[in-house]
């Protein structure tokens, strides 16, 4: 699993640490023994739980896309959407950012950010290949599945593909027979640490674990890669697993490399479980993924940093949304003057050093549409706070006191008429000025 060139932690710029973002595709906090979960083991994330920071507010978009490209470049969905699948090629990066404050950067794991519609798709061709191409997205190295036209993507687990290259020239396509994807990505990311550089590293890991389709990991028993994969939702648990595996194989890496107390290691999500996983909670619910809906199960995903040289274990209840992640990391890397004027997120460095959050409410604007197999799709536009959830359409929720709960208010209280006043000034605030998308199908005809 892990290259044998080790580096010494003192080479480390002190006061701009190596940075490893990993996100998770498709798990709730229900997916993890740390948040409450009982279905999965999740050993090494729970003791990167118990070791550093544990935000049990932490939100995501309802699905995959709105979440990445807001995470990527700190702006809500409603100022930088495009279509599903799709970064907009002129967007500015916190991996162009993170370049600018003297970063040696790499993305490995799934993009899915350049062309998404298959070829027959309606209107299909106004879409394919209109994103942005890993090589001009701010990152010295990549190696990504799903890099390219959909129909050309291959597997992400058992015999991956992808597209590898360096900044500035398009690749090359490369298949990995016999290996599993998350295991290749940890390798690169392992190595690419080993590379030696007098700047800090940036590693963004996208992981493909634990999406659809659920097929066997190296950890089943029946798994051989010599044989087409069966999927079947049987192996969701196992998919959850090695997710948690794999998170463990590079903390291990870092270990052997005396870096893992001072690199500062992310975990979060990009959206809640698959609607046909069942999880059970240590109370005793059973919960039913919520991927793709704006219900909770569908948006309170995990955030752990861990990072013993600078931050305190502790648990914080602080509002976290994707857009906060830029700004984040340029604290982090002791480089704020890099952040452009105009994002939507606020830093959580704060938090991470055990001072007060300034976020009081995260506000979602979500219409994954156009796009394949988007038109089961609406939108939905919300603010949240840690009691209440408000639609623009006026309907009002409370949050529960146990994660995941929520309750459709149909006798408000006073606490609900104060709720509602505030999370509909956010609304209002987040909207004021800003041309929305269209409202469209998913074909991208106007409705």
């Amino acid at each position: 699993m892990t290259s044998s060139i080790f580096r010494p932690v003192s080479a480390q710029n002190k006061t701009q640490p190596d940075i490893i973002l990993i996100m998770a595709d498709d798990v709730g906090i229900e997916g993890l023994g740390c948040y409450g979960g009982a279905s999965y083991r999740t050993p090494s994330l729970d003791a990167l739980a118990e070791q550093g920071v544990r935000f049990t507010h932490a939100y995501s978009q309802p699905l995959c896309t709105p979440t990445r490209v807001e995470l990527m470049t700190g702006l809500d969905n409603h100022r930088n959407w495009l279509y599903f699948g799709i970064l907009r090629p002129d967007a500015n990066t916190f991996g162009h950012a993170m370049q600018k404050a003297g970063y040696r950067t790499g993305i490995f794991g799934k993009w899915q950010l350049q062309s998404y519609d298959p070829p027959d798709f309606p209107n299909a061709a106004k879409r394919r290949r209109t994103g942005m191409h890993p090589k001009d997205a701010g990152f010295d190295q990549y190696a990504l599945f799903h890099s390219l036209h959909t129909e050309d993507k291959g597997s992400r687990y058992a015999n991956p593909t992808m597209l590898e290259g360096v900044q500035g020239q398009s690749g090359e396509l490369k298949t990995y027979d016999g290996q599993y994807g998350e295991d290749v990505w940890v390798n690169k990311i392992l190595q690419f640490l080993d590379q030696p550089s007098e700047t800090p590293r940036f590693v963004y890991y996208p992981m493909a674990l634990p999406h659809w389709p659920f097929q066997p990991t190296p950890d089943t028993p029946s798994y051989n890669p010599t044989v087409p994969q069966e999927t079947d939702l049987k192996y969701a648990k196992d998919m959850i697993e090695y997710m948690d595996s794999a998170v463990g194989n590079l903390v291990t890496g870092l270990k052997q490399r005396d870096r893992l107390r001072e690199t500062i290691l992310i975990f979060y999500s990009d959206n809640g479980t698959h609607l046909d996983v069942r999880s059970t909670m240590q109370d005793g619910r059973v919960i039913a993924g919520g991927k793709a809906t704006p219900r909770q199960t569908g948006i309170h995903v995990p955030l752990i940093v861990h990072c013993p040289a600078r931050f305190q274990p502790q648990v914080r209840d602080d509002l976290v949304e994707a857009s906060d992640f830029f700004p984040t990391l340029l604290d982090l890397a002791n480089a704020s003057q890099e952040a452009p004027a105009d994002l939507d997120g606020q830093s959580f460095l704060p938090v991470l050093k055990g001072q007060a959050g300034t976020r009081d409410a995260a506000f979602f604007w979500y219409d994954p549409r156009p796009g394949w197999d988007k038109d089961r799709f609406d939108r939905h536009v919300f603010a949240l706070n840690r009691t209440h959830k408000l639609f623009r359409n006026g309907q009002l929720f409370r949050l529960g006191p146990k994660p995941l709960q929520e309750s459709l208010v149909r006798r408000p209280t006073r606490d609900d008429v104060t709720a509602r006043r505030a999370l509909q000034a956010v609304i209002d605030q987040a909207l004021l000025n800003v041309n929305e998308p269209p409202l469209v199908d998913a074909f991208g005809d106007p409705l």
